[in-house]
């Protein structure tokens, strides 16, 4: 199922680089997909899209309070906190486990995404920069750290970020959403809409990244076109549910406030 439009712009740039980065052992992400697998009973057969996070809350927690100094269980719940909402939990959770693991880069990376999600951006770039090295760079964390410049309005370094990224892999879709976005909130809409585009026709690009690729276009006065981006390919229910989303959002189009607040989550869940 798509992740709901109604999220903050922190998420949005953010989970396009998390997912990959949690794939990759460097931990933080904005679902808890990994953390499934769980045998549920005939009376529980179909649970709620929260119930494994939550789930995952219980479990990585028991096995945390057992044991504070547990890096993998301290990375696991604070992800789970993460998917739950509870943020500011998350980022303690995780402060906690890289004093005591200083040099673990896995719980490095997952705070900064952690303190991202918290509005706390200039600390998240400069923790997510000690979760890589210059002469060994992680492209998901790269795309991370450009979100949270955009995030500052630092938009011409976010750029380099992105650039840095796709030198490591070419036409990255989780990338080029953010970056497409990154043109977005600079009013570049021409250029933001080819970028998404081209993101869009990347091997690899989900619905997120159609999501955001749709309310570009929609920003451009071009509803009807956004209207058949945004609901193509999704269950009738869902897809009303999406338009509804994008004209409550463009009915809002000139204020950046609330523009900024209302961005549809499309990528950084398999960068992020």
């Amino acid at each position: 199922m798509p992740i709901p439009l109604k999220c903050s712009l922190a998420r949005l740039l953010a989970s396009a680089a998390v997912t990959a980065m949690l794939a990759a052992g460097l931990g933080g992400c904005q679902t808890m997909s990994d953390i499934t697998g769980s045998i549920t009973s005939k009376a529980d057969a179909n649970p709620s899209p929260d119930a494994e996070p939550r789930r995952a809350v219980d479990a990585y927690g028991e096995r945390y309070r057992a044991n504070p100094r547990d890096a993998e269980a301290a990375l696991a719940y604070g992800q789970a906190l993460r998917a739950t909402g509870q943020r500011s939990q998350a980022a303690a959770v995780l402060e906690q486990a890289t004093i005591a693991h200083p040099g673990n880069r896995a719980l490095l990376a997952a705070w900064g995404r952690a303190l991202a999600d918290n509005g706390n951006f200039q600390q998240a770039f400069d923790v997510l920069s000690r979760a890589h090295t210059p002469d060994n760079p992680d492209w998901r964390i790269l795309s991370v750290q450009g979100t949270t410049l955009d995030q500052m309005g630092r938009h011409d370094e976010a750029r380099r970020y992105y650039a840095s990224a796709l030198k490591i892999v070419p036409d990255e879709p989780s990338v080029l959403s953010n970056l497409g976005l990154s043109y977005m909130l600079s009013r570049d809409l021409p250029k933001a809409e080819e970028t998404l585009r081209q993101a869009y026709a990347s091997k690899g690009a989900d619905a997120r990244v159609r999501q955001n690729l749709g309310l570009v276009v929609g920003l451009q006065g071009r509803f009807s076109e956004a209207e058949g981006i945004v609901k193509a390919d999704l269950p009738p229910e869902e897809a009303t549910a999406n338009v509804a989303y994008l004209k409550e959002m463009l009915s809002h189009k000139d204020s950046p406030r609330g523009r900024a607040a209302a961005v549809p989550i499309a990528a950084l869940s398999h960068a992020e």
